[in-house]
């Protein structure tokens, strides 16, 4: 069992940069796919970026792709998702989550969440 926590969020100009972390609280993300969600104001939550649990596979949600890169150092010890190129629109609550042998898709399963990291893109 794992406890994902997130870092990293602030306030960022329209075109700006930031780099999200996700930590497995004194453990690694060994077998665990990973992956990244976030909750806009007023809207539901939806995914952004993932990789299996092996690490060979990622995915991300169209509206990032090009911008966004998830990754993780060795040994698994945490993860990150590197934005670039922020829109006003990316603005939301980003959350890390993680399943044991998971797929790390949209439809996946997730059952640990992190608490969420506040991200905001000023125009």
């Amino acid at each position: 069992q794992v406890q994902p926590v997130e870092s990293g969020g602030g306030l960022v100009q329209s075109g700006g940069s930031l780099r999200l972390s996700c930590a497995a609280s004194g453990r690694t993300f060994g077998n665990y796919a990973m992956g990244w969600f976030r909750q806009p104001p007023g809207k539901d939550r939806e995914f952004v970026a993932g990789f299996n649990w092996r690490g060979g596979l990622t995915y991300y949600t169209d509206s990032v792709k090009g911008r966004f890169t998830i990754s993780t150092d060795n040994p698994k010890n945490t993860v990150y998702l590197q934005m670039t190129k922020l829109k006003p629109e990316d603005t939301a609550v980003y959350y890390c989550a993680a399943e044991k042998w998971g797929s790390g898709t949209a439809d996946g399963s997730y059952t640990y969440w992190g608490p969420g990291t506040q991200v905001t893109v000023s125009s």
